[in-house]
């Protein structure tokens, strides 16, 4: 197993006191429980007050002010690892590329060649644009509240969701689109220009002024804007100091046309990097003879702007502060010193550009350890410095992944088996599913992970509280869809047992059937009967009357469905059918001992109707009936104690007798006719 590369960071957890106390912890799926112990931090004796008692994990009472804890008073602490999951704003960036994610799947093996390449760098850009979405409602929301602990969290997270739109865009441009040279110095000047947008501001308050070129900040502009290579803006402004200043025309024309003649790569492919370098060549040395010559010598903003356009890194370097980052000042110098750069020559470029910028006073901050990783092509590392530096795991998700998709990881598995996509997207579907609604985009990411997602899903379906029946039939539908039958049983499960505590007994046996669990099927069915000898009828019909197939899941529950069949044949007048149904009731042995005495009061109607219903046969089979169920000694000591039972027993007796009778005159008649 590789070893870290440094010590892992400390955790405090406020309101805990490890120097008084011994702390223990369970680890959870996305959380730790930290719990303060009983004992002592030398471990020999409890902790004054406290008792000998192991620790456990569960509802505890908090501890009322500080000092030595009562006993029974231990605390529990939640440590979650992935805190941003619970800030409300980022819910979007959470939700909405759950869809690119999705898409991305769905379309991949549609797609090859060309056509594949533009739809992955589409499909990044849709990534950026849900980042930049969510970074502006966030600035929105600091920019609208008012408590100050809210607005530090918000701006806090402005800069970090800016940092990874940053990140990610570098990403797309040289592993995503892979641009070569030539267009690469294209798409890195649009990533300074959307990236470094202090200047935006400068620029309305320059040009809203009445008379711009004498403004404080007008050379700060126009020096930002050939900074950026925007020589179309800037040279609209610098016509305005012409205008202003009729003494500098001749100056302003010469460095306007240097500016117009300008080579750049463009996108079209109409001329090769040969013929781009040679007219970059001409146009250079033509803007190094105006230097010698002295021709700015007497305006030296102008002499500052073309030593720029000749690529003298002083001159660049004494805009540091309108350069503000490092990597802006690589791509000027990029710009004007080497616009032809090629792919693998950028970090030779990036590095010595870090180490001008920043100097010896300076050391790199995180975000320019990633970004330098970016420029030397070294992606692994651009993940692992992310993973580190970044609060959570949705960006090293959805960027590996992407890059995956880009045939770009193909070669590096982990040391367990699973390659990093899958291991990244496993931490960020953990973490998800430790949401109350959040989950749910979880499902999705483990479906995409073909070695280990589902068994990480079985694992933490498992653990999401069914707070409701309809949260329940939700994860059971998942579980449905993807045949995850020990999952089904075990919220069928649930289910039915939090149904059957608050006596709900129709839900109780819709799950339980649904579960296929027979025993407890059965329960529920004795409870039914129970419910019905009390009350003398019986609740939720509506399931009972549409078991159909299902009351075959036990003898109980096929009882409970036939009784209740007799019922309602009974309320029809069709009192044939209801007498033979509850004969078979009786004789096939599947309704319980303790319910054959009601069994048998419900044939006193049917013994006492005019018209005769029982056969001599059928008389005597309820003549047995009721003999079993007097003849054992318990059972008969209980009856001749109850004055009811007795009481019954000697009307079943005088009801069949009679009926009896009744059968062999009117069988007798029939012969004798």
């Amino acid at each position: 197993m590789e070893e870290a590369d440094t010590e892992p960071p400390l955790v405090v957890v406020p309101g805990a006191d490890p120097a008084s106390r011994q702390l223990c912890f369970e680890w959870g799926p996305a959380e730790v429980l930290v719990c303060e112990t009983r004992f002592g931090r030398g471990g020999g004796s409890p902790a004054p007050g406290g008792g000998w008692a192991p620790a456990r994990f569960g509802p505890v009472r908090p501890r009322a002010g500080g000092g030595d804890a009562a006993p029974g008073s231990s605390r529990v602490f939640v440590v979650r690892r992935d805190q941003d999951i619970y800030i409300q704003t980022l819910r979007k960036l959470f939700n909405e590329s759950h869809g690119v994610f999705i898409g991305l799947q769905r379309c991949e093996e549609e797609l090859a060649g060309k056509s594949r390449k533009a739809h992955l760098v589409q499909v990044s850009k849709n990534y950026r644009s849900v980042i930049r979405a969510c970074m502006e409602d966030m600035h929105r929301a600091a920019a609208a509240t008012r408590d100050p602990a809210l607005h530090s969290q918000y701006s806090t997270q402005v800069s970090i969701l800016s940092a990874m739109e940053l990140i990610w865009n570098l990403c797309e441009i040289l592993f995503v689109e892979a641009a070569a040279a030539g267009p690469l110095l294209l798409r890195l000047l649009d990533w300074i220009r959307l990236h470094v947008c202090d200047v935006d501001s400068m620029v309305r308050e320059v040009l809203s002024s009445e008379n711009p070129s004498k403004h404080k900040l007008f050379w700060n502009v126009v020096d930002v804007f050939v900074l950026q290579g925007r020589m179309d803006e800037a040279r609209h402004l610098l016509s305005k100091e012409a205008s202003a200043n009729p003494t500098s025309m001749s100056m302003y024309k010469v460095l306007d046309d240097l500016m117009m003649k300008m080579p750049v790569p463009n996108l079209g492919n109409t001329q090769t990097l040969t013929e781009l370098e040679l007219k970059w060549q001409h146009w250079h040395e033509e803007c190094q003879r105006y230097l010698r010559d002295g021709t700015f010598a007497s305006n030296p903003h102008m002499e500052s702007i073309c030593k720029i356009l000749a690529g003298d890194e002083n001159a660049m370097l004494e805009k540091k502060e309108l350069l503000t980052t490092w990597y802006h000042f690589l791509v000027t110098r990029l710009l004007y010193s080497h616009p032809t750069v090629k792919p693998m020559e950028l970090h030779f470029y990036a590095q010595s550009s870090m180490d001008l910028f920043l100097g010896e006073e300076s050391s790199p901050e995180p975000l320019d350890t990633i970004l330098m990783a970016a420029f030397e092509f070294e992606l692994h590392q651009v993940i692992k410095e992310c993973s580190i530096a970044l609060s959570n795991w949705w960006f090293v998700a959805h960027l590996t992944d992407l890059l995956d998709h880009c045939k770009l990881l193909q070669s590096h598995n982990l040391y367990f088996g699973s390659n990093m996509r899958e291991f990244l997207l496993l931490e960020y579907a953990s973490g998800l599913f430790s949401h109350h609604s959040l989950w749910q985009l979880g499902v999705d990411y483990f479906d995409h992970c073909r070695e280990y997602g589902r068994v990480y899903l079985e694992l933490h379906i498992e653990r999401i509280p069914l707070n409701t029946e309809q949260k329940a039939l939700k994860v059971l539908r998942i579980c449905e869809q993807r045949h995850m039958h020990e999952q089904v049983r075990s919220i069928c499960k649930i289910m039915a047992m939090k149904a059957l505590r608050n006596n709900r007994l129709g839900s109780a046996l819709s799950w339980s059937i649904r579960a296929k669990d027979a025993a407890f099927a059965t329960l529920i069915s004795d409870r039914f009967l129970k419910d019905y000898c009390e009350r003398g009828c019986f609740s939720d019909l509506d399931l009972i009357d549409n078991l159909g197939p299902s009351m075959l899941l036990s003898d109980r529950l096929t009882f409970l469905g036939k009784y209740r069949e007799f019922h309602r044949l009974y309320g029809e007048k069709r009192f044939s059918e209801a007498a033979k149904l509850l004969l078979m009731l009786m004789t096939a042995h599947i309704a319980p001992c303790s319910f054959w005495m009601t069994l048998l009061t419900d044939a006193l109607p049917l013994l006492e109707q005019k018209e005769v219903i029982f056969s001599a046969e059928q008389t005597y089979e309820l003549m047995q009936c009721l003999e079993d169920l007097t003849a054992g000694k318990p059972d008969k000591q209980k009856l001749l104690d109850d004055d009811v039972e007795t009481t019954k027993v000697e009307m079943l007796r005088l009801a069949l007798a009679r009926n009896l009778a009744r059968v062999i005159v009117k069988e007798g008649t029939l012969e004798g006719s």
